[in-house]
């Protein structure tokens, strides 16, 4: 008898569950580090442990990810990614896409595009992808004329009408909203709007268009895109829980994009 109920833990310790598999995701903080933690919560009941790992910036999060650092990460856009991967060769690719932010152009100094006096300075972040949408927002709302040709990869070289004389200061992204007390205005992404306490549905004194072609992506290392993780990551994810959390704690300034 003994020896059955002994026999009987061992097998129903082996038919246990497994020990959850653990993960580390990079996101920058707010928005991003909120959802994650919620996807985190989700992920659990499904047996991944999520590791949030906060960077500061939107370079370092990619070359962590391809050195290995990090299993996924959870920061960018489809154009910042195809824009990384081209200029640092990094082996990396979108597995999900997650929310938008529609960009926002703030000021202190005035309560509309329109009332920008002749060579007023405006703000906007100095990479390649987001400092090109800043300066579509701005062509969008008529203030500038932007080559066509260079489609979403333009800088202030490729203004070809400025009437209002507009300068750029090109800055970090995370520095715009630094940047409101010197500046006529700027263009600021909405992670760091939120984190800088202003409000990105009601602040801007313009808005970029909720469709544009700006999502947000989960990225991973090409050899682990197929990985049994990676579709776990994307369920949680995408689960009915975090697109009401998603909905609830941002109030239409973070739109889920699933």
């Amino acid at each position: 008898m003994r020896k059955f109920i002994i026999a009987a833990a061992l097998a129903a310790f082996a038919a246990g569950p497994a020990l959850a598999e653990t993960i580390k995701v990079g996101v920058t903080p707010g928005p991003h580090a909120q959802i994650m933690e919620k996807v985190k919560e989700v992920a659990a009941g499904k047996g991944l442990d999520i590791d949030i790992l906060e960077f500061s910036d939107y370079v370092v999060p990619n070359q962590a990810l391809a050195d290995g650092e990090l299993n996924a990460n959870s920061f960018q856009h489809q154009p910042y990614l195809d824009n990384q991967v081209a200029d640092r060769k990094f082996d990396l690719v979108s597995v999900a896409q997650t929310v938008n932010f529609p960009m926002g152009v703030y000021s202190k100094k005035v309560k509309s595009l329109d009332e920008l006096k002749d060579g007023a300075t405006i703000a906007i972040p100095n990479d390649p992808t987001n400092g090109g949408r800043a300066l579509l927002i701005l062509a969008d709302q008529g203030l500038i004329k932007v080559d066509a040709a260079k489609g979403l990869k333009i800088g202030p070289a490729d203004v070809t009408e400025n009437p209002k004389n507009i300068e750029f200061a090109e800055l970090d992204a995370a520095q715009l909203p630094r940047s409101l007390d010197d500046v006529d205005a700027s263009v600021i992404n909405t992670n760091y709007a939120l984190e800088a306490g202003l409000n990105p549905k009601s602040d801007p004194i313009a808005r970029e268009g909720e469709k544009a072609p700006y999502i947000n992506v989960i990225a991973v290392s090409a050899k682990d895109k197929d990985a049994a993780w990676v579709k776990t990551l994307i369920e949680a994810y995408h689960s009915d829980s975090v697109k009401d959390f998603v909905n609830t704690q941002f109030k239409g300034a973070v739109v889920a994009a699933w």
